[in-house]
C-alpha cells in the first residue's frame, strides 16, 4: 500500500496525535531548560552587581512567566497577529485606495517626517489587481 494515495484516516490521526505530542513535549523540555538557564544566570549576576538574593528553579519560571505578560504579550512567534505578510498585504491594500492626490500627499509627509535620513521615500509598484 505504499503507492496508496488515499491514506488510512486512522494512520493520518496518529500521525497528527504523535506530531502533537512531539510538540509537547519538546515544549514542555525547552521551557524547563530556558527556566534553568534564567535561573543560572539570575544567580551568577544579580547578587554579584545589585546585591539581590539568589533564587531557586521555580522562581526563575515565575519570573519568566511575570516578563512574557509584562512585555511580550501572547502572540505568536511570527510577528503577533498576521505577521509581517499581513501587515504589508493590508499597508498595500491602504495604498491601492488612495487617490493619486492623497499618494503625494503621504510622500510628502513622510519626506517631511523622515528629513531625509533614509533617503528618498521610494513607492511600492502598483498592486497588481
Amino acid at each position: 500500500m505504499e503507492g496508496n494515495l488515499e491514506e488510512n484516516p486512522v494512520a493520518r490521526v496518529t500521525r497528527k496525535v504523535t506530531k502533537a505530542m512531539t510538540f509537547a513535549l519538546l515544549f514542555v523540555v525547552l521551557f524547563a531548560l530556558f527556566g534553568y538557564f534564567v535561573m543560572r544566570l539570575w544567580n551568577w549576576l544579580m547578587p554579584a552587581i545589585f546585591g539581590l538574593h539568589v533564587i531557586g528553579y521555580w522562581q526563575a519560571i515565575g519570573i519568566m512567566v511575570l516578563s512574557k505578560i509584562l512585555f511580550g504579550g501572547f502572540h505568536g512567534r511570527r510577528g503577533g497577529h498576521g505577521g509581517p505578510r499581513r501587515w504589508r498585504r493590508r499597508w498595500m491594500e491602504g495604498w491601492a485606495r488612495m487617490t493619486p492626490e492623497e499618494r503625494e500627499k503621504f510622500r510628502q509627509s513622510m519626506r517631511d517626517r523622515m528629513g531625509g535620513r533614509c533617503g528618498p521615500f521610494e513607492v511600492p509598484a502598483e498592486p497588481k489587481a
